[in-house]
């Protein structure tokens, strides 16, 4: 079933053409990667996706929906969520509370007024760290984490707000190896409720966790397909081989 169609989508800035005609479909609980050269438009396309900035033709199909024009908050309200490459956790709050104000964010203004959503809270907020190897962190200031376990904390706040779709813009940028191999682990369960769609570079990470790849080149599809079949595509070797 497919949860994502992406048809025909181009995005121009002035006389750059920065997506051309991209056609992609992401299934129900699979994880689909994007890779492709620097430049390639794998970042622009999942900013596309999201409605960080609006796709100058095509369609976007998210859930039986169509959210081309829909705003930010609209594609989130319906299940969308973001995690850019550059962390956005509250660096001088504690770890508690990043993923605490991401849970709130659901509450409606009289639950907070009363104050009590914090109390509700806490076994769901301290499932989240535990699950991110962070509750042993948890009154710790979120600027005091390595990279690799804010990028961990940002996740975690992604999907507190239980989306259907993560979209993540490269999470394992400036990970040592380990923090890479431990991300992966950390992503696979779940699959079992929300899909994710990848922009990643590292392509040994992206081979062990992706059930299917799209490859984009100068803006468009260069090919599509399982895991298996993008590594015997002639087409991606030669540009992995001449280009990147």
């Amino acid at each position: 079933m497919a949860l994502l169609e992406i048809r025909g989508v181009g995005k121009t800035y002035g006389v750059l053409r920065a997506l051309d005609g991209v056609d992609v479909t992401v299934s129900a609980e699979s994880f689909h990667g994007l890779i492709g050269p620097n430049g390639s438009g794998k970042s622009t396309l999942l900013k596309a996706i999201a409605g960080a900035h609006y796709a100058t033709e095509g369609t976007i199909v998210f859930d039986g929906v169509d959210v081309t024009t829909a705003t930010p908050a609209e594609r989130s309200r319906r299940g969308l969520s973001l995690k850019f490459q550059i962390t956005a956790v509250l660096p001088e709050l504690s770890v508690y509370d990043n993923v605490l104000l991401a849970q709130q964010a659901h509450r409606t203004l009289w639950d907070l007024l009363r104050s009590r959503s914090r109390a509700e809270l806490h076994d769901e907020v301290m499932g989240w760290l535990e699950r991110f190897r962070l509750a042993d962190r948890a009154d710790d200031l979120a600027e005091e984490l390595s990279h690799g376990q804010q990028q961990w904390l940002e996740i975690a706040m992604a999907l507190t707000q239980r989306p259907k779709l993560l979209l993540l813009d490269e999470p394992t940028g400036g990970m040592s190896p380990e923090e890479r191999r431990a991300t992966g682990r950390l992503l696979e369960p779940i699959r079992e409720h929300c899909a994710l769609v990848i922009v990643e570079h590292d392509l040994d990470f992206v081979r062990d966790i992706c059930d299917r790849l799209t490859v984009l080149d100068n803006g468009k599809v260069l090919d599509d397909g399982t895991v298996e079949e993008i590594q015997n595509s002639r087409k991606v070797q030669e540009v992995y081989t001449t280009r990147v």
